[in-house]
C-alpha cells in the first residue's frame, strides 16, 4: 500500500477546532472491546482479524466497501437476550435492523423470534423457513394484500396500529375463516432521551393510538367486538438507541393502567404486554449499554411491581431487541481514496463508500468510531473527518475521530458497530453498488447478501 507523504490537519488537543469529540487517545492502534465485534483483535503484524481472518484478505477476496459480520458474536448476543428473558417471556428480533435469509436461520436456531414491519420483511422470513406462528407483523400503514398474507400464513401476532387496521385485519380474517391474534400498539406519551425521529412514543408521530383522550381504551372496545380478532395485549415502543430505563418505567406504568382499565370496564385481563425495543449499543467508548440480564431484570421487575399495585396478574412479558443483537456485530471496511487536509480545522478522509451504505450519520447525527486495520501506526495523531464519495455535503460517515498522521491511500480503515440499519437503510444514490454482507465464522468468510452489479441497476432501467 502506498505511503505518500502529506500535510496533515490539526493534531494535538491544545490546537484543536471546537467541536464534539473526545481527546485523542493514548494508543490508536488499541481496539476497544466495547464498540467491536467478540472476535476482532489486531494480530502480531498489525492487521486486525475478525473470526481469525485478516481484513487485508477479506478485502483482497471480497473487495470493499463491505459489511463484515461476527457470525459468532451474533449467535452469542441471540443467545443471551434468550437465556436473559428465560422461558416466561418472549424476545422478538427486530428484522428492521438488518435481515437476510442467514439471518433469519440463526434466529431460528437460537430460540428468537421474529418482528417484521413489511410483506417483503415477512417473505424473507418465510421463505427462510421460519415458523409462521413465531413472527410479529409491525407497520402503520399495512396494505390489504400484506395483512391478507400474513393472516393466511398464521402470523402469530399482528400489532395493530390505527382505528381503521383494527377493521380491516377483522374483516381479512373472517374472510379468511381465521381469527387473527393481535395487540394494539399504543403511545404512551413518554420523551424518550434519544433522536427526534427516533422517538417514537409522543403523541405527535404516526406510530400507534394515542393513551391519551381515551383514544386507546375506545380501541380496546372495537377490538374486542370483532369477531376476527384474538385480542392478546398491548404494545408499547418509545423509541431507539436509548441507554436510561427510566422511560420504560413510566410507559410501563401507564401500559398496565390501561390494562387495569381493560380489566374494570371488560372483566378481561389481557395475557400480554410488549415493552417494544431500542436499547442502545456502543458506537463510541463513552457509550455504556446496559446487558441483557440487567434490561430483563429491570423490566420484569417495574412490570412485576406496577401489576401488584394494580392487583393484576403479571401479563407475558415480550421485548423486540434488533440494534441490540445485530448492532454490535458488524463493521464495515473501506479503503482510503483522497486524504485532504485543512489547516487549522482537520483532515478529510475520504473512502470508497458513504452515506449510501451509512445513512445513519447525515439523518441522525449519529457518531462512530473509526480504526485504521491494516496496520499499526507509530504517527502521533490527527484530527479526521472520514467522508464518503458522493457529491453531498452531508456525506459524512464519521464526524469527529482520531487516525494516525501518515494515513494514505490504500489504507483500510474500519467503523464499528454498523450491523444496524446501515445495510437496511442503504441506497443507490449516485448510482452507488450496495455493499455485501460477509458473514464470518470459524476462519471462514462467506457472502449471505452480494454485492449489487452494475447489471442489476441496469436491470431496472427499462426506459
Amino acid at each position: 500500500m502506498s505511503r505518500s507523504a502529506h500535510p496533515a490537519g490539526p493534531r494535538h488537543a491544545d490546537v484543536l477546532p471546537e467541536g464534539h469529540y473526545a481527546a485523542p487517545p493514548a494508543d490508536l492502534n488499541t481496539l476497544d472491546p466495547k464498540v467491536w465485534a467478540q472476535t476482532v483483535e489486531r494480530g502480531a503484524d498489525g492487521v486486525v482479524t475478525v473470526g481469525g481472518i485478516p481484513v487485508t484478505r477479506i478485502a483482497e477476496e471480497f473487495g470493499t466497501p463491505a459489511y463484515v459480520l461476527d457470525e459468532a458474536d451474533f449467535r452469542a448476543r441471540a443467545r443471551a437476550w434468550r437465556d436473559a428473558f428465560g422461558q416466561d417471556a418472549d424476545v422478538f428480533y427486530a428484522g428492521k435492523a438488518f435481515l437476510s435469509r442467514a439471518v433469519v436461520r440463526w434466529l431460528d436456531e437460537e430460540g428468537l423470534n421474529l418482528d417484521v414491519c413489511s410483506g417483503t420483511e415477512l417473505a424473507t422470513a418465510l421463505s427462510a423457513g421460519m415458523p409462521a406462528d413465531r413472527i410479529a407483523f409491525h407497520g402503520n400503514n399495512k396494505s390489504a394484500a400484506e395483512i391478507e398474507r400474513a393472516v393466511h400464513a398464521g402470523v402469530g401476532r399482528i400489532v395493530l396500529d390505527s382505528f381503521q387496521e383494527i377493521v380491516r385485519v377483522a374483516h381479512i380474517a373472517q374472510s379468511l375463516g381465521r381469527r387473527q391474534r393481535v395487540q394494539i400498539r399504543i403511545t404512551v406519551g413518554v420523551e424518550a432521551h434519544t433522536h427526534e425521529f427516533i422517538a417514537t412514543a409522543h403523541e405527535d408521530q404516526k406510530f400507534g393510538i394515542p393513551l391519551a383522550g381515551g383514544q386507546a381504551a375506545e380501541a380496546v372496545r372495537r377490538a374486542l367486538r370483532l369477531d376476527g380478532l384474538e385480542l392478546i395485549g398491548i404494545h408499547s415502543h418509545i423509541g431507539s438507541q436509548i441507554f436510561d430505563m427510566s422511560g420504560f418505567e413510566v410507559a410501563a406504568h401507564r401500559v398496565v393502567g390501561l390494562l387495569k382499565d381493560i380489566r374494570d370496564e371488560h372483566g378481561v385481563e389481557l395475557p400480554e404486554i410488549d415493552l417494544g425495543g431500542g436499547l442502545g449499543i456502543a458506537y463510541t467508548s463513552d457509550d455504556d449499554p446496559r446487558e441483557p440480564h440487567e434490561i430483563a431484570k429491570a423490566l420484569t421487575e417495574i412490570v412485576s411491581r406496577e401489576c401488584e399495585a394494580a392487583k393484576l396478574r403479571t401479563p407475558r412479558i415480550s421485548v423486540e431487541p434488533g440494534r441490540a443483537v445485530v448492532g454490535p456485530t458488524a463493521f464495515t471496511l473501506y479503503e482510503v481514496g483522497t486524504v485532504k487536509p485543512l489547516d487549522g480545522l482537520r483532515t478529510y478522509v475520504s473512502v470508497d463508500g458513504g452515506m449510501s451504505d451509512n445513512i445513519r450519520t447525515a439523518l441522525y447525527d449519529a457518531e462512530y468510531s473509526v480504526a485504521l486495520v491494516s496496520r499499526t501506526s507509530d504517527a502521533e495523531p490527527m484530527l479526521v473527518r472520514v467522508v464518503g464519495k458522493h457529491c453531498e455535503s452531508g456525506d459524512i460517515v464519521v464526524k469527529d475521530a482520531f487516525l494516525p498522521a501518515d494515513l494514505a491511500p490504500g489504507d483500510l480503515i474500519a467503523v464499528p458497530a454498523t450491523g444496524a440499519y446501515c445495510r437496511s437503510m442503504a441506497s443507490n444514490y449516485n448510482h452507488a453498488l450496495r455493499p455485501p454482507v460477509l458473514a464470518v465464522a470459524d476462519g471462514e468468510a462467506r457472502v449471505i447478501v452480494r454485492r449489487e452489479t452494475e447489471d442489476d441497476l441496469l436491470r431496472l432501467d427499462v426506459g
